[in-house]
């Protein structure tokens, strides 16, 4: 994609900030510069992740505040309406713990652009040779959640419901019941089905897949129930 059709668009970044303190500086470093606007959300972080992106000097970063922890998704709700007040373009939504590539931004941005889908989603199952790279529990779980979001959300060719590497277009953005989408562990699953409710176009973008040596907290006797 070329730059100057970027620099025609505004088009903002999501930042959920929640014990990230060690890894939004540099997160916000490798933001490419025709980010126009970069949404740090600080969900209540008790080690004051917002405090320290906003010590970047990055003149892109506007930081919003959560009195309560609200979850990743509450994180992203709060960027997305933030988004939709400034008259964004399109939202693209990282993590804050460096384990997003922001190199792959144009690539998400890319098909919305070209007006090929109106969300885009990454997958880190698109290669098969990354499958061994995910743990068992994570790869299991996904399997299950993958079927489940697949018949609530009728995206049959999507596989990766967890995956938060996202960018959607605002203007099907603004037609999506924000207030109504869970804000926790299935923020990105619900996502899936309150856009099919509004015909939207969701498209896979390959990713490897990354890991750190963090636990994961996935348990999937509480998912089944819920």
């Amino acid at each position: 994609m070329k730059k100057d059709t970027l620099y025609n668009l505004k088009i903002a970044v999501v930042i959920p900030a929640y014990k990230v303190k060690n890894q939004i500086k540099s997160v916000i470093k490798s933001i490419p510069e025709y980010i126009s606007v970069i949404y740090v959300v600080d969900d209540d972080c008790p080690d004051k992740s917002g405090k320290v992106a906003l010590s970047c000097k990055d003149k892109r970063v506007k930081l919003i505040k959560h009195k309560k922890n609200q979850g990743v998704g509450g994180a992203v709700i709060s960027g997305y309406k933030k988004a939709l007040e400034d008259d964004m373009n399109i939202v693209v939504k990282i993590d804050g713990d460096g384990q997003m590539d922001a190199k792959l931004i144009p690539d998400f941005i890319d098909p919305i652009v070209k007006n090929r889908c109106d969300y885009s989603k990454g997958n880190r199952f698109y290669y098969l040779e990354n499958i061994s790279k995910m743990p068992t529990i994570r790869l299991v779980g996904n399997a299950f959640l993958s079927f489940l979001t697949k018949l609530s959300s009728g995206y049959w060719d999507l596989f990766d419901p967890t995956n938060g590497y996202t960018a959607v277009n605002t203007k099907i953005l603004k037609y999506l019941p924000l207030d109504k989408i869970s804000k926790r562990y299935f923020f990105e699953t619900d996502m899936l089905f309150r856009l099919n409710t509004a015909r939207a176009a969701v498209m896979d973008i390959p990713m490897d897949p990354k890991y750190a040596d963090e636990t994961s907290n996935l348990k999937i006797s509480r998912v089944l129930i819920e």
